[in-house]
């Protein structure tokens, strides 16, 4: 039987030493603690799948929380079966004691833990939804009082008009008008066609 430890955090910015700490107290040697630095938005994570490969019946893995394994629980519940079931380890929480299938090894532990991964993964769908629900009623109320999204468009030169007038009346080439106003031709010819409709160019000097 071999213990070990993984710690994730979402990005290399954050320090994972307070869960190494914990792997720490939990008796876990830090050559057996694998770290992923990356979101838990699915189990597509180096150091996880090298620490699966390695695991075998009987070995034993500590997470600080749940939400260190994975961030969706449905995949967490389906890790957990991987993990327990079928390549036969067990795993220990330590911030939520009822997830540790190293104790009451009968039914109703095994039924206990199911229903604590369960009930996690009934929550955090239902807090997704209200977030979608909550971001698309404050966008379209925004929306009502006149808010844009998006990227701001880019201010006109001073003298766009001008120019345009010229390239209207054959003056300047196209190219002329892009270098002076520092513009893309799809730029231009989409700002040209909104401005156009809803004001007079200035005139030309």
């Amino acid at each position: 039987m071999a213990l070990y430890g993984y710690v994730r955090v979402s990005s290399t910015e954050q320090n994972e030493d307070r869960q190494m700490l914990a792997m720490q107290r939990a008796g876990v040697e830090l050559e057996n603690v694998f770290v992923d630095k990356q979101s838990g938005k699915d189990f597509e994570r180096p150091s996880y799948i090298a620490l699966v490969e390695i695991l075998r019946s009987g070995d034993q893995l500590c997470i600080q929380s749940i939400d260190r394994l994975g961030r969706d629980y449905t995949e967490v519940q389906e890790q957990w079966r991987v993990l327990t079931k079928e390549i036969g380890i067990d795993i220990f929480v330590i911030d939520m004691p009822l997830l540790d299938t190293r104790r009451d090894r009968d039914l109703l532990g095994t039924l206990i833990a199911d229903l604590v991964l369960q009930i996690l993964s009934f929550v955090a769908q239902n807090e997704r939804e209200s977030i979608g629900k909550r971001q698309a009623e404050g966008i379209e109320a925004a929306k009502l009082r006149g808010v844009r999204f998006g990227r701001p468009e880019m201010e006109l030169p001073p003298d766009f008009w001008r120019y345009v007038r010229r390239w209207e009346k054959g003056r300047i080439a196209l190219e002329e008008l892009l270098d002076a106003c520092d513009m893309s031709r799809t730029t231009f010819y989409r700002r040209y066609r909104k401005y156009r409709s809803i004001q007079k160019p200035r005139q030309a000097s």
